[in-house]
């Protein structure tokens, strides 16, 4: 289904219980809203899930030029205001954790909970300056430049060498990304600064991390959930960066047991 949210195209499904509390799913850079699948599968009979893609990714619009994380989080407003949905648990992977985060310090009203997966608060100049080399092949060679090299770290070599269809599904969402969405979205992740503030976040929180997580390593995760007053933690072992897609029984496992604990929304 889609909407139009900011002036854009919004692509976005909805599964579940009716009636059940909202759980609302974002996604990570260069993926879609399918890599969700087997969370709505262990989950939908609970919540009332939402899923859309992000601004330039799936079947969401593309519009041009670089991105912020406030126009981000600013289309996860405007989508739950066309739906009608006030409150909502918030689970984001990567992109979709820095999307979290912004909901949380600038629209908390809108949150029960959230997850912050294998995502970080900041951009260290090491962060920034490995992005300029990605969006530049994205923009000349297509995405199909970047299969491989982000498999090797989003993934550890030895789950690779297993040859999952769930990778052959990573590598199709990735080659499927619009260039120019990932380019937009890559340069709003080199302004990332939520960092100084992380210690007003007042949502109840999780941080999870996969343990072999090398885009974004567990002591990212842990030195986020010492910031946030309250907030819980789980590190997933033997999980990469996709940690849902890894490690799929034991994020789901762990997502649960904190959605069950957490505040429902009204």
């Amino acid at each position: 289904m889609k909407t139009t949210v900011n002036g854009m195209s919004i692509n976005y499904r909805i599964d579940g219980a009716e009636g059940a509390p909202w759980l609302t799913f974002s996604n990570s850079l260069a993926t879609n809203l399918s890599m969700w699948d087997a969370q709505v599968e262990a989950l939908a009979a609970d919540y009332r899930i939402l899923r859309y893609d992000t601004r330039g990714h799936g079947d969401s619009e593309m519009t041009r030029g670089a991105y912020s994380l406030g126009l981000l989080v600013g289309d996860v407003v405007g989508l739950l205001n066309a739906l009608g949905i006030e409150r909502t648990h918030f689970v984001g992977l990567s992109l979709g954790g820095m999307t979290a985060l912004g909901l949380a310090l600038d629209h908390s009203q809108r949150l029960a909970s959230m997850a912050v997966c294998d995502a970080r608060s900041d951009a260290p100049q090491a962060f920034r300056d490995s992005w300029p080399g990605r969006i530049a092949v994205a923009l000349s060679d297509g995405m199909d430049g970047l299969v491989a090299s982000t498999m090797s770290r989003w993934f550890a070599p030895e789950v690779l060498a297993q040859q999952l269809p769930s990778h052959d599904k990573v590598r199709a969402m990735i080659r499927g990304t619009s260039p120019e969405g990932y380019a937009g979205c890559a340069r709003a992740l080199q302004a990332l600064d939520y960092r100084p503030r992380l210690g007003k976040i007042a949502v109840p929180t999780l941080f999870l991390v996969g343990a072999q997580d090398s885009a974004t390593p567990p002591e990212v995760a842990r030195a986020m959930h010492d910031a946030v007053p309250g907030s819980g933690f789980a590190e997933l072992t033997a999980a990469g960066h996709l940690s849902n897609i890894d490690q799929p029984d034991a994020f789901n496992r762990a997502i649960a047991r904190f959605l069950s604990a957490g505040a429902e929304p009204r």
